[in-house]
């Protein structure tokens, strides 16, 4: 055990011994010292505490202390009607502090439990209630901040994670503290519950016990509880005031006596015109003339000296601004900040501002924050921090999309307007300005918002501009997804499924497969738009296949098909017939012949004419479907999937190329056409 762990330990087992065991009187002055002194250091630790979080424990130590306090109540009542004689620092505080005498004892100790339990103890209960309440009600605010920098790139994943720890932390803590305060209450009461009994109980002994007169009892035992009285009520007023000091603590960040004074005397008009108030009471009334006057000219020298201070600091202040400008002309650029590539990048002209601005009511960046929950639950897989910014090169309206720092889209928008788009059934127009939708280059109109519930009316797709943006931006992410998952995101991946499925990982990763490989299948599914959420079973898969071929192109086959029931439930509905285009049995045995194997992987052989009459034959074929309403899909054997797939994914990049093995046993599927050669 550590040595703070056993005088923690030792501090408690103290005070219950106390409550049990008879202790000497000299004991008791050792622990009474001890109590003033921790009460002290209590008391100082709070003022000087830059965060309320660095003493979280302090309704813990609320608890412990008022215990000890207690106990120790306990022990000295227990030698005051036992022996007479508590020790020397019940007596030093009954005799010095109430001066000896039974009725200014009794005054001073009636005014300390009157200050502790109706001043301080009830303003610190409620400010703690309220802070507590407070304090709640604010953190799905702080919470969504926190994303918002997130998003925007101002913080990282590690910094946000700190933050939402410490907003958990403070909420946890003010909470503490709102029923911590009721020991220190609960304290002031058992104090004069405990001084009634002392009195009480030794005029009693002192009479019965010990023979003595009525007077002299009552001159002893209660000078000696009020001695017991104050050494135990000042340890707990102090640890009171610490309360006190702790919950209204308005500064996070500085030392509470400097700010205090600063912010008390840091004005020097507010100085001066005391100082000529104090002066002119000591003047024109009875009060003592010079005690007022030197004293109203202490606060204008004060505000004299604190005026120069600021002038000399205004001064300072502008000569080292002045400093570090030049400082940062002279040297060399960083050029290593200039190496970051940003993921995702989302640049748009000074007209979208107010889109991106939460103060204008623009509510930009959270549909950022609804982008990344959507494709991690849609695809399984975390898109990287999203950046956010203005740029006056570009158009006022328009914006683009980066990826790795290259544009890989652009649109532009009206501000004002909304964007309505024909579904292909409405017949009647409507007049606006005609455009394309920039995710998938839809015809569309741009039309004003009076004209809005008319088009909503007559069937058209209208459309805000923050939601073309979100959408745009989405679908880019779909499309690139498999490029942006690095290794690093591939390791974070394994190490969540590790906590819940450790032998799975350590006999896969890096037995088998290294992370570089396990990535290359994952892109392969998430290129062609299926999910990875189900870890398990795409690791599952890869540990029975593994052993066998180290192919990722064969490998991803290999989940594929057991991703069977994902696929079909993506693509094909289970309570209509799918209508799809199969291959021509004669291609796919050419497609397969043409397959050359290589160290570095597979690739195909096929004549380009051979090709450009599969390519015709496919956009036949699709064209068919398209004109149904129907996704384009084409149904291939297993083995020539991949190398179906690869052939014409730069001609349809939206063709769905699915194998027998990848379809439930209850899909129903209607073939409208064959590819051939």
């Amino acid at each position: 055990m550590k040595k703070a762990d056993v005088g923690v330990a030792l501090y408690i087992v103290a005070a219950f011994i106390m409550l049990i065991v008879p202790i000497p009187n000299w004991l008791l002055d050792v622990l009474l010292a001890c109590n003033i002194a921790v009460a002290f250091t209590i008391m100082f630790g709070t003022m000087f505490a830059k965060e309320v979080l660095d003493l979280s424990f302090f309704p813990t130590i609320l608890l412990f202390t008022t215990i000890f306090r207690i106990a120790l109540n306990v022990s000295s009542t227990r030698l005051i009607l036992t022996t007479g004689d508590p020790g020397q620092v019940v007596e030093t505080f009954g005799s010095f502090v109430g001066s000896g005498d039974l009725i200014v004892g009794s005054i001073v100790f009636i005014i300390l439990i009157l200050i502790q339990f109706m001043v301080i103890n009830k303003g610190s209960e409620r400010v703690a209630e309220v802070t507590a309440r407070f304090t709640l009600d604010a953190m799905p605010g702080k919470q969504m901040a926190i994303d918002a920098d997130l998003n925007t790139g101002a913080i990282n994943d590690a910094e946000a994670k700190r933050r939402r720890d410490k907003i958990q932390e403070e909420a946890s803590f003010f909470g503490s503290m709102d029923g911590a305060v009721k020991y220190v209450k609960g304290d002031a009461t058992a104090g004069l519950i405990i001084t009634a009994v002392n009195i009480v109980g030794g005029i009693a002994m002192g009479v019965l016990s010990r023979g003595m007169d009525i007077s002299a009892a009552l001159q002893q035992y209660v000078i000696l509880t009020i001695g017991d009285g104050l050494v135990s009520q000042i340890p707990s007023l102090l640890i009171s005031l610490s309360t006190g000091i702790l919950v209204t603590k308005g500064s996070k960040d500085a030392d509470f006596g400097s700010v205090l004074i600063k912010q008390l005397f840091g004005v020097p008009k507010v100085l001066y015109i005391v100082g000529t108030i104090i002066i002119g009471l000591g003047v024109v009334t009875p009060l003592p003339t010079i005690i007022f006057m030197i004293l109203g000219f202490i606060f204008i020298l004060t505000g004299r000296v604190i005026a120069g201070e600021i002038e000399t600091a205004k001064i300072e202040g502008e000569v080292d601004a002045e400093e570090i400008a030049a400082e940062e002309i002279r040297q060399p650029e960083n050029v290593n900040s200039l190496l970051q590539v940003d993921p995702i990048e989302l640049e748009f002209g000074y007209g979208i501002i107010p889109l991106a601005d939460v103060n204008q009511g623009g509510d930009l960046l959270d549909r950022v924050v609804m982008i990344r929950r959507q494709i991690a639950l849609e695809l399984g897989t975390v898109v990287p921090i999203i950046r956010l910014r203005d740029n006056i090169q570009l158009n006022p309206n328009q914006y683009i999309i980066k990826i790795k720092g290259i544009q890989v889209s652009e649109g532009e928008i009206l501000f004002d307007h909304y964007m309505a788009m024909n579904p292909g059934y409405v017949e009647e127009e409507i007049t606006g300005i005609p455009t394309f939708e920039p995710s998938f280059h839809l015809p569309a109109i741009w039309i004003t918002e009076g004209q809005r519930e008319r088009a909503e009316s007559m069937g058209y797709t209208v459309v805000d501009p923050p939601s073309i943006i979100a959408t745009h931006l989405t679908e880019i992410i779909r499309q690139h997804i498999a490029e942006l998952l690095t290794r690093q995101d591939v390791q974070n991946l394994v190490s969540n499924l590790k906590e819940t499925n450790p032998s799975l990982v350590e006999e896969l990763v890096p037995k088998l497969l290294g992370i570089g490989e396990v990535q290359k299948v994952l892109q392969n599914l998430l290129k062609e738009g299926i999910s990875i959420r189900d870890l398990l079973t795409i690791f599952e898969t890869l540990a029975d296949y593994a052993s066998t071929t180290r192919d990722t192109d064969i490998l991803t086959e290999y989940v594929r098909q057991s991703l069977k029931r994902a696929i079909s439930n993506k693509f094909f509905p289970t309570n209509e017939t799918t209508s799809v285009v199969t291959l021509d049995p004669k291609l796919e045995q050419e497609i397969m012949a043409s397959v050359k194997q290589t160290e570095n992987g597979a690739y195909l052989t096929l004549d380009p004419e051979k090709s450009k009459g599969i390519m015709k034959s496919v956009g036949n074929e699709v064209a068919k479907l398209e004109n149904l309403g129907k996704n384009p899909i084409v149904i291939t054997s297993p083995i020539v999937r991949v190398y179906f797939k690869r052939l014409t994914e730069d001609y349809y990049k939206d063709l769905i190329v699915v194998s027998y093995n990848e379809i439930e046993n209850n899909i129903e599927l209607q073939s409208v056409g064959m590819v051939t050669a």
